[in-house]
Parts: C-alpha cells; sequence; structure tokens
C-alpha cells in the first residue's frame, strides 16, 4: 500500500475518533526519521488513547501494516506511533501548543484536514 494511502487510512481513523487539528506533513528530505508525519490532538488522556487504538486498528484491518513501535500510549499525553515512512503524533492540546512540531519544518508540504 502507498504512503499516500496509509496517511488517508490514519487522518480518516483519527477523525472517526473526533481527534481535531489533524495535519499531515511531508518532510521527505528534511528529516531522517520518516517521510510524512500525521499530527492530531485530542482532548483528554482517554480520547487520545482511543484515536490511537482505532489508528491502529484500522490499519491492521487494511493490511497496511503494524507499528514498528508505539510510545506514550500508558499516559495520553504525548502518543507517538512508528509506521517506518510515517511517525503519527498524537497530543493533548496544550502539549501539542507546547511542542508545536508543525514549526520544525516550516517549509514542508502540510494539509490539514480538519
Amino acid at each position: 500500500m502507498e504512503s499516500k494511502e496509509i496517511i488517508k487510512l490514519i487522518a480518516n481513523a483519527a477523525g472517526d475518533k473526533k481527534a481535531t487539528r489533524i495535519a499531515v506533513q511531508r518532510i521527505e528530505g528534511k528529516s531522517s526519521l520518516c517521510d510524512y508525519q500525521v499530527i492530531c490532538s485530542g482532548s483528554n488522556e482517554r480520547q487520545t488513547q482511543a484515536i490511537a487504538g482505532h489508528i491502529e486498528e484500522v490499519l491492521r484491518e487494511k493490511k497496511a501494516g503494524k507499528p514498528l513501535a508505539i510510545e506514550g500510549k500508558q499516559t495520553g499525553h504525548w502518543i507517538l506511533m512508528d509506521y517506518g515512512h510515517t511517525m503519527v503524533h498524537i497530543f493533548l492540546d496544550s502539549i501539542r501548543d507546547y511542542y508545536a512540531l508543525e514549526r520544525l519544518w516550516p517549509d514542508a508540504d502540510t494539509t490539514f484536514f480538519d
């Protein structure tokens, strides 16, 4: 499955669980970590955990792969899901504003899904 299809699945799955401020950044060639990052927010820990669980479930069902790693799911403040070419960041709103990942690559192509 192509990266763009996986990103669309991730963004839609996050939206299914009412994630807000869903953004996709293409950082290919700008970062050695990944080609794309999906960033979204939830209003509380339960919601961020539900978003992460739903993304994982949808990608598994669509045979789009399993995450290489998941960090932060226990607390739900900042959940990082590593899908190799794509990183998924699920934040509590206040923590997202503090780290402002979108601003690390201001010249990256960014698409918003809200």
